[in-house]
């Protein structure tokens, strides 16, 4: 969710139970202004929160004016004090696949295990963002549009999906680089807008019925609830602008989920 309407965006989003105290919202709305202002980041999302057994880490990403170049991810252990998270490698990837279980909490924490070594929490913190964040960012069809020469821009002229348009999956796509995208042939590619269509859609994700559509507050606010990664939600305000996600759990996939369907 953007940083400049996170008041309104975590009261939106707090439908699912989870939510900060007065003073953690106040911090972060104080902090992440000044992270956006030091990093000169375009915008700044808050990312979520990563439930921890001793304390939690609150993260959040730096985009650059061309909204799918590689983010830049911060942490803080009290919404105040941000330490970038270095990119992740293949070898880390590799590293914290073995670590099963909650965090701890404390960056500092190392983790044993009987091929490798040593594994540090901050390490994997990042790692199991990485791996969230392509699965479940999401935006809703038009909020983004590709120019002609290639960057994606935010489109300042989108009003908001209709409500028939804001009950369907197939209207919200993963805030990512596409991957099933660029497998489609010419023919499947035929009506789509390249402008527009330029994402992969929620509807081809693999559990089918890993998403859950839901509508709140009397009809007027659509909510998509993540049953492969539980704690995530993301919220949209049919005809209107307010949209975003938040993730806020252990961490932890839900690998039962192919067996509960």
């Amino acid at each position: 969710m953007d940083a400049e309407g996170l008041l309104l965006s975590l009261e939106l989003a707090s439908g699912s139970g989870l939510g900060l105290s007065p003073d953690r919202r106040a911090s972060l709305l104080t902090s992440l202004t000044l992270v956006k202002r030091d990093y000169r980041f375009d915008r700044v999302l808050f990312w979520g929160r990563i439930l921890g057994l001793v304390a939690d880490y609150y993260i959040a990403q730096g985009l650059s004016e061309d909204q799918l170049a590689p983010r830049q991810t911060l942490y803080s252990m009290n919404c105040m004090e941000w330490s970038l998270l270095p990119p992740a490698t293949e070898e880390m990837m590799v590293q914290t696949a073995v670590v099963k279980g909650r965090f701890m909490g404390d960056p500092s924490h190392e983790y044993e295990h009987t091929e490798i070594q040593k594994v540090k929490d901050g390490d994997k913190t990042f790692d199991d963002e990485v791996v969230i964040d392509k699965a479940v960012s999401i935006i809703p069809r038009g909020a983004l549009f590709k120019t002609p020469f290639g960057p994606i821009h935010v489109n300042r002229t989108f009003e908001g999906l209709t409500l028939p348009e804001a009950k369907k999956l197939s209207s919200y796509f993963h805030f990512r680089e596409p991957v099933d995208l660029k497998t489609k042939t010419l023919l499947e590619k035929a009506d789509l807008d390249p402008s527009l269509d330029f994402l992969d859609s929620l509807e081809h994700d693999i559990p089918k019925g890993s998403w859950s559509v839901q509508m709140e507050r009397g009809g007027t606010l659509v909510v998509l609830r993540s049953l492969l990664w539980p704690g995530l939600t993301f919220y949209h305000a049919p005809r209107t602008r307010n949209h975003g996600f938040v993730y806020m759990g252990t961490g932890e996939k839900n690998l039962d989920l192919p067996f509960m369907l």
